[in-house]
């Protein structure tokens, strides 16, 4: 590929830069749609006349599928390649969202948010469409701005679809604000697949060996694998516990579901092994292998960056109008900007990992968001609001430029099984979320930020066991011919 033949400036609309821009809107759309109820939710309460625990059974579901669907997109994407996957993804994204929109009875409505929780794993689609235009020296900031930008998309949603949704005016206001979100999706989804190939011309999109589970270079990353695969069954079933400790699945059913779980993990391991099953026969090629530590490493730091991120999102305006007696617009625009800054800090962790290198940068943000979090966790009535609004926005910077850098590394580790780790390590950040929003319902918000600090120091020391990318990538073409892709 040569880099003369393509922009290399990223607000240009040609080359590259035009698949990043096509890319990161693809995934704003994505999250526009995911998250277009929450701000909508009181007008579909009194619609439906829905309690207060229905709602929040609304909401657990919008996220418990996400986690299995970023490890199945992760195999998908590798093997289809993002153009078809992402232009899928959209078609599926608007048909559902039509179904929740005319929705008549609280079942659909959670069937519908329910499913919709696999479009959350649209994210991981364009991480592999990125890592194929982009060398190593511009990766770092391009996945940032794909990342960042296409966060937005949450928020976007809560400012518009209200607004839109009092437009359209009556009890079924809310239902054309979410339509369109669907209309927009199912355009762009033919947009999309007639404006951007896989790769740049004369470039050789490369596919796992086997399909079915990510592959892996030694027994020990074997065993580690199917380690690293048990939180997701442990956070859908703390979802199970939590769905049934509002009364709205009982016992029975609950334990039927922690079964199937199980039964899943053990279909999935059995799987895992087929697709490695030669590491035990016969040692890997040198040529073939990785180091899964980097992938599990990056995992924990996903888990505590966008984990947290997510959980603190949801209780921030809470926080404010309790500590401060504020208004809950005024604590509401606080919160909203924890989570704006993602268009700021996950390109500028990107860049970070470019210019400064992947493991430094990573150590130093984790470090920088754990005293931050630790920080606020000193927030109280007596501190001046734009004192603690600074403490916030400093540690949602760290955050979010963390998280940034973490995928500022994951294109570098193998490039044909970049989709399934990505899958992975984004799997983990709804791990995280799980797991963060537990404790909050259980302690209080000062101590609830003391154990994220906790949490992201620990990820810290974690990222310092992380092998900084240099030297080639190697990957081998269907003729043989081995080709070799710089990490610097």
């Amino acid at each position: 590929m040569s880099t003369s033949t393509l922009s290399s400036n990223f607000l240009a609309f040609t080359g590259r830069a035009k698949i990043l821009h096509m890319t990161w809107l693809a995934f704003f759309i994505t999250f526009l749609v995911w998250f277009s109820h929450a701000p909508l939710l009181l007008a579909i309460q009194e619609s439906f006349g829905l309690s207060d625990q229905q709602i929040k059974t609304l909401l657990i579901l919008n996220v418990a599928l996400t986690i299995p669907a970023r490890i199945i997109t992760g195999m998908l994407v590798d093997h289809f390649g993002p153009r078809k996957m992402y232009s899928v993804m959209l078609l599926l994204t608007a048909v559902l969202c039509f179904f929740f929109a005319t929705a008549n009875s609280f079942e659909t409505l959670a069937l519908t948010r329910f499913l919709l929780g696999f479009v959350g794993a649209g994210f991981v689609i364009g991480i592999r469409m990125i890592s194929e235009w982009y060398p190593a020296k511009q990766l770092g900031l391009a996945e940032g701005i794909y990342k960042g930008l296409g966060n937005t998309g949450s928020a976007v949603a809560a400012i518009t679809l209200p607004t839109l949704a009092v437009m359209f005016g009556g009890d079924d206001g809310w239902r054309y604000a979410t339509g369109i979100t669907g209309i927009i999706a199912l355009v762009y989804a033919f947009i999309y697949y007639a404006s951007v190939t896989d790769t740049p011309a004369g470039s050789t999109y490369f596919r796992p060996n086997r399909s079915g589970g990510l592959e892996v270079s030694s027994k020990g990353d074997y065993f580690f694998y199917l380690l690293m695969n048990i939180p997701m069954f442990l956070a859908m079933a703390v979802l199970t516990w939590k769905v049934a400790g509002l009364g709205l699945v009982s016992e029975l059913a609950a334990n039927i579901i922690y079964g199937v779980l199980v039964a899943i993990y053990a279909y999935q391991a059995s799987q895992i092994h087929k697709v490695n099953k030669d590491i035990f026969v016969k040692p890997m090629a040198e040529i073939h292998r990785y180091k899964f530590k980097q992938v599990a490493i990056l995992s924990v730091a996903y888990a505590v960056t966008f984990g947290s991120e997510l959980a603190v999102v949801s209780m921030l305006p809470l926080f404010f109008k309790s500590t401060f007696m504020i208004p809950i617009a005024l604590a509401g625009i606080f919160g909203a900007c924890f989570a704006l800054t993602d268009i700021v800090s996950c390109p500028s962790g990107g860049f970070f990992s470019d210019k400064f290198g992947r493991k430094r940068s990573l150590v130093v943000l984790l470090s920088g968001a754990a005293i931050g979090f630790l920080g606020m966790s000193q927030i109280s009535g007596e501190w001046s609001i734009a004192l603690a609004v600074l403490m916030m926005m400093v540690s949602s910077f760290c955050l979010g430029a963390a998280a940034g850098s973490v995928f500022a590394v994951v294109p570098l580790i193998k490039r044909r099984l970049t989709g399934q780790i990505a899958g992975l390590v984004g799997a983990y950040g709804n791990i995280g979320a799980v797991i963060f929003l537990t404790v909050f319902s259980l302690v209080p918000a000062s101590t609830f930020f003391i154990v994220i600090a906790g949490g992201i120091a620990f990820a810290a020391v974690c990222s310092m066991f992380l092998d900084e990318p240099k030297g080639v990538m190697v990957e081998v073409l269907p003729d043989g011919t081995v080709e070799r892709i710089e990490l610097h």
